[in-house]
């Protein structure tokens, strides 16, 4: 739920609202699971397209907002301290249900999962882009994520099952990897566009359409498929740690609120419950039949490594959309558009990337690339702390943008190798969406906790500084921001250094797939 709003002391401007993440391309993958053989399916290359498509918008639903989020601050009246919201309830709905969602899509049908997705998202994209207030916005949201969660994970296995070749499965998940990497770059453009010659309402209201459209011709190309055996859930697990969750963002969330802060009874009270519930999730998940997270996947040293460092990095990276949306737009006078042309070197580096990362991690395995990416991404956190109200774009952000660009894609693909070291082929599925669970999860607290640091160091600066200019204190809250977020790196650089000791021979053989 929402923080409360909350007003501005006498004489202090408003607090700009944090512009929120568009977090790297989800890895909602499960590994193909093992299908008889029944001869290819001859629509399967038309499946493909309509699967793609589907991935295409989920994938821009990550990004195509975050441009959008000032507009939309302005238009509902959306304080500082809520702003994060926005995104917050869908990342934390997505990443929070996501294990969920892909068990209910193998026992339910994955192509009935699939188009209830679609629907589900094409609805709750409308009721966001009607919405009349932040309450109504900040729910379609969360069902954005929901229903995601049901989608995204139905997406994978049909692509898995209709493609038996391991030729065509090859080139089938090369271009559902392609549709991944570059959606997120086609999102900040769209978004852009919209917002500036349209309206923010029609960066979650341009989802309707794609997703009805998408809808109708998967009736008629994709076949039904669905797992055999036991069909119980964890219903205690997915309310016990969704619950915990929740507490935990909201409790940062209240942090952030002007009169409220760390030492409130409120936030601690949150925080408690939260400690309590996510103890209680893990303590249940030991010996609970059919755990939501089997503790045996998690547990592993280089598994558990490789899950622990994509929660600090979706935490960490999350900064860059985080303030540098409000920086082009508020500090640098960028148009929407132009603040998405801003970011298209950072996708262009993480694409790049993770082709030439692709190539050198069978020659060098994967840790020496995951020390050295989280490295050069801090480094280039810390560049950030740089910026200044009249600083060039060219030479004071885009060397940053490309480092943490470049030091990203140089984990990401090594890092989704090393999670599925040594799993047993019936955990392989829970062990990759772990993975994404874990960057959604990271990010979802990532964004609430920055929030706060920034919220705090920009009134602390107005404070100490009476009669400064407000963009000064801004800045300066970014440079805070930032620093915290470079610290993120900086902890899951001595994670893989310490867990992370899988070499070359040890990667999965479906390593490809995976990353």
């Amino acid at each position: 739920m929402p923080a409360d709003s909350t007003t501005t002391p006498p004489g202090v401007p408003d607090l700009p609202p944090p512009a929120a993440a568009a977090p790297a391309a989800p890895i909602t993958s499960a590994l193909p699971p093992t299908v008889p053989d029944v001869g290819p399916d001859p629509r399967r290359w038309l499946a493909l397209a309509v699967i793609a498509v589907a991935q295409l918008m989920v994938v821009l639903d990550a990004s195509i907002v975050n441009i959008a989020l000032p507009d939309a601050g302005i238009d509902l009246g959306i304080t500082a301290a809520n702003i994060q919201w926005v995104v917050t309830a869908y990342t934390l709905a997505f990443g929070g249900l996501l294990l969920l969602g892909g068990r209910v899509a193998d026992f339910i049908g994955r192509k009935r999962a699939f188009l209830i997705g679609l629907a589900g998202f094409a609805g709750a994209s409308a009721l966001g882009g009607l919405a009349p207030n932040q309450e109504l916005l900040f729910a379609a949201r969360a069902l954005q994520g929901g229903f995601a969660a049901l989608l995204a994970p139905a997406a994978l296995s049909l692509l898995a099952v209709t493609f038996t070749d391991p030729k065509e499965r090859a080139r089938a998940f090369g271009v559902f990897g392609a549709i991944s990497g570059g959606g997120a770059a086609i999102g900040l453009i769209l978004g852009g566009v919209l917002t500036e010659y349209a309206s923010w309402r029609w960066t979650l209201g341009v989802n309707v359409p794609i997703a009805l459209v998408t809808a109708v011709f998967a009736i008629g190309l994709i076949t039904e498929s669905r797992a055999e055996g036991d069909r119980r859930y964890d219903v205690p697990g997915v309310l016990l740690s969704t619950a915990g969750l929740v507490s935990l963002v909201y409790g940062f969330s209240k942090a952030a609120e002007e009169g409220v802060g760390w030492t409130d009874p409120v936030t601690l009270g949150l925080l408690a419950a939260a400690a309590v519930l996510l103890v209680s999730f893990v303590l249940y998940e030991r010996r609970a039949s059919h755990p939501l997270l089997p503790l045996r996947v998690v547990l592993d040293r280089n598994r558990g490594g490789s899950y622990l460092v994509f929660l600090l990095v979706g935490a960490g990276i999350f900064a860059i959309f985080l303030f540098l949306t409000f920086y082009f737009q508020q500090t640098l006078g960028y148009s929407p558009l132009e603040s998405g042309f801003a970011f298209l070197p950072f996708s262009g580096g993480i694409i790049l990337g993770a082709g030439i990362v692709s190539q050198v991690l069978p020659r060098v395995g994967p840790r020496p690339l995951i020390i050295g990416g989280l490295l050069l991404a801090a480094v280039g956190m810390l560049w950030l702390t740089g910026i200044g109200e009249t600083s060039s774009y060219v030479t004071e952000v885009l060397p940053a943008e490309l480092a943490i660009s470049l030091g990203m894609a140089a984990v990401f693909v090594p890092a989704s190798s090393t999670a599925l070291v040594g799993v047993e082929s019936h955990d392989a599925g829970i062990a990759s969406a772990v993975l994404n669970t874990s960057q959604q999860v990271g990010g979802s607290l990532g964004l609430a906790l920055l929030n706060t640091f920034y919220a705090s160091a920009v009134t602390g600066y107005l404070a100490d500084n009476p009669g400064s200019a407000p963009g000064a204190a801004f800045v300066h809250g970014y440079h805070v921001a930032f620093v915290w977020a470079a610290v993120f790196l900086a902890v899951a650089l001595v994670i893989s250094v310490v867990l992370i000791r899988a070499k070359k021979d040890d990667l999965p053989a479906e390593m490809a797939l995976a990353a």
